[in-house]
């Protein structure tokens, strides 16, 4: 399977996209804050958009070349496009909005079966749930068999009880691809339950490019621990020490002198209505306790928890977050 290549540098209104990438047999998300240039490097891998300089190529066959003068029509340009909000025919049946883009009847139905929607063939995308809508507009893309599928915020328009399900379901889907898929979203749990790696962008610059867990085992700069969901805290470090702004002194496995960043993530933050024995411990007031997906989300001073239980501690009391020397990630 030939590997999507892209090198692109584009002025954009308040900062400038650059961006190198390489993607193989794998998703691979662009994850982002709105804005970020997640979308324009869509638009530029499909054609839509002309960068000021660069190259994008599937292995040997080049797509774009600024310097060559080369720029392929987005309509030879072997690419699959699965749009934010579907965009599916309301007025054609499930097979009639696959075949649109002229896939065979047999290759309509292959993809149907495939999918497990063979039996909304008939149906209108009105009659349809946002999982199985999804899955059709997935069908549409791969109808020509693309070398390279793009999906621009795939669940962004579904509500947040589907969106557990459908998150699930998509990525059962692009488990079986074996082509460059290529994604954005502004959430990473979305990227981290989707893609095989995650670029992490921000005003056009990729900050880190990583599996999930390496982004979250070193993230490497406030921004990356933030984004992926990390509790942070400041102060000054001298060797394993730090002084956090509001005086606590915590102990961290990694040496560090100066003004630094901690990272903590809620799934390694415990929290008590009495003071544990050891580790680093924050006092503070249970400012939220908010369920998420059979776990609890306890926030405490400035830390956010991921409990399983909350052993009767309420909104308002005094309690404890602690977390071990070795969860507290230092960035310089």
């Amino acid at each position: 399977m030939a590997t999507l290549e892209l090198d692109l540098t584009d002025p954009l209104r308040t900062f400038e996209l650059r961006a190198r990438l390489t993607v193989g047999a794998e998703t691979f998300a662009l994850v982002g804050p709105s804005g970020a240039g997640k979308s324009t490097i869509l638009r530029h891998v499909a054609g839509l958009k002309k960068p000021a300089h660069g190259r994008i190529a599937l292995g040997k066959d080049v797509w774009l070349d600024t310097e060559r003068r080369v720029n392929r029509a987005p309509d030879r340009r072997s690419v699959g496009l699965v749009f934010q909000e579907y965009a599916l025919f309301p007025h054609l049946t499930v097979a009639a909005n696959v075949a649109f883009g002229g896939a065979s009847p047999a290759r309509v139905s292959e993809l149907l079966e495939r999918l497990h929607i063979g039996h909304l063939a008939g149906e209108k995308p009105t009659r349809l749930s946002g999982g199985e809508r999804q899955r059709v507009a997935v069908a549409r893309a791969l109808g020509r068999d693309p070398q390279v599928l793009l999906l621009d915020e795939p669940l962004s328009a579904l509500d947040a009880h589907t969106r557990t399900a459908v998150r699930e379901e998509l990525a059962d889907i692009l488990a079986t691809l074996a082509i460059p898929t290529l994604m954005v979203t502004h959430d990473f749990l979305d990227a981290s339950t989707l893609a095989d790696r995650i670029g992490v962008i921000r005003d056009g610059q990729l900050h880190q490019i990583g599996r999930p867990e390496e982004l979250t085992a070193r993230p490497a700069d406030a921004f990356v621990a933030s984004l992926t969901g990390g509790n942070l805290l400041h102060g000054m470090a001298e060797g394993t020490r730090v002084t956090l702004d509001d005086g606590t002194v915590i102990e961290v496995a990694e040496p560090a002198t100066g003004r630094v960043g901690i990272a903590v993530y809620p799934w390694e933050v415990s929290v008590s209505s009495t003071s544990p024995g050891a580790g680093n411990v924050l006092a503070g007031t249970v400012g939220s306790i908010t369920p998420d997906r059979g776990r609890t989300r306890v926030r405490v001073g400035p830390l956010v928890a991921e409990v399983a239980h909350v052993d009767g501690l309420e909104r308002g009391a005094r309690a404890f977050a602690s977390f071990a020397p070795r969860s507290a990630r230092v960035i310089q």
